[in-house]
């Protein structure tokens, strides 16, 4: 169990820095706080409407923005936990692979050795 708990930890922690680590995302971030009143108001200046065709109300595109900002952020996150899963799957089957090799290496020693014996003995 401890393992188990220590290696969600750990592949926590790695996510998190693998996106920390991505510049694209902190460049963005860093945009949307340089433009930040400036693109808010010209966003809440302009006319959007509703599925009846009614302007929507500024606390109603705030909303709308926010939703749509929250969809970029979580495609963005989904991509990089993709790409993230995908080179731990690739090391673990590495490792799977060494060890099935150092397996039947071992296994034919112990065959060897199991012939010595015989040998021996007779």
């Amino acid at each position: 169990m401890k393992t188990k708990t220590i290696l969600e930890l750990l592949t926590l922690s790695s996510s998190i820095y693998y996106l920390a680590k991505d510049t694209q995302f902190l460049n963005k971030i860093n945009e949307f706080s340089e433009k930040g009143k400036e693109t808010l108001n010209k966003t809440m200046s302009e006319s959007q409407l509703d599925e009846n065709g009614n302007e929507l109300e500024f606390v109603d595109k705030i909303i709308l923005k926010t939703h749509e900002l929250k969809e970029e952020l979580n495609e963005k996150i989904e991509e990089l936990v993709v790409k993230f899963y995908k080179k731990i799957n690739v090391a673990h089957l590495d490792e799977i692979k060494a060890l099935n090799e150092k397996l039947k290496k071992l296994d034919a020693t112990v065959a060897l050795l199991e012939a010595k014996l015989n040998k021996m003995e007779a």
